[in-house]
C-alpha cells in the first residue's frame, strides 16, 4: 500500500475525504500538506484529529527525507483542480482553466464528465478535454 493510500484510508476513517497531498518548501522548511474535505466543511478540530491519525503513518513511511512540517487543512475557496473528481465536485463554481495552447478560459464550470469539462465564459460555452488542460483552479470574485 502506498503512503497516499494509507493516508486516504486514515482520512476516510474519520469521515473526511482526501482532496490532495502537496509537498512544498517555504522559508527553507519542507511542508507536507494534506488537504481534506467533508460534507458541510472541515473544522479545525477535524484537521487536528486527522493530523494525530496520520502522524504515526508518516513516522513509519517518512516523506521528504524525514524533515518536514505536517499541515492538514481544507483546500479553501480557491483551489487547484487536478483530477476528474475535483472538476465534478466543482460544477457550478467559477473556474480558470489554462490549456496547452496557453489560452485562458474563465467562467462557470457547468459540466464535467469522464472525458471533458464545459466552461460557460462571457463568449459562450467552451468544451475542454482533460488531456488539453495545463492548469485549472477555482476562483472567488471578491
Amino acid at each position: 500500500m502506498s503512503l497516499e493510500q494509507s493516508i486516504k484510508l486514515a482520512v476516510e476513517s474519520l469521515g473526511a475525504k482526501l482532496y490532495d497531498i502537496v509537498t512544498t518548501k517555504e522559508h527553507d522548511r519542507n511542508i507536507f500538506r494534506v488537504l481534506v474535505t467533508a460534507e458541510g466543511g472541515i473544522s479545525l478540530d477535524k484537521c487536528a484529529e486527522i493530523s494525530r491519525m496520520i502522524s504515526p503513518i508518516l513516522d513509519v513511511d517518512e516523506p521528504m527525507n524525514g524533515e518536514y512540517i505536517l499541515e492538514v487543512s481544507s483546500p479553501g475557496i480557491e483551489r487547484k483542480l487536478k483530477n476528474k473528481d475535483h472538476f465534478k465536485a466543482s460544477i457550478g463554481e467559477k473556474v480558470k482553466i489554462k490549456n496547452f495552447a496557453t489560452e485562458v478560459f474563465k467562467g462557470e464550470l457547468i459540466c464535467a464528465d469522464n472525458e471533458k469539462i464545459v466552461v460557460k465564459t462571457e463568449f459562450g460555452e467552451d468544451e475542454i478535454t482533460y488531456d488539453n488542460i495545463l492548469a485549472a483552479a477555482t476562483y472567488y470574485e471578491w
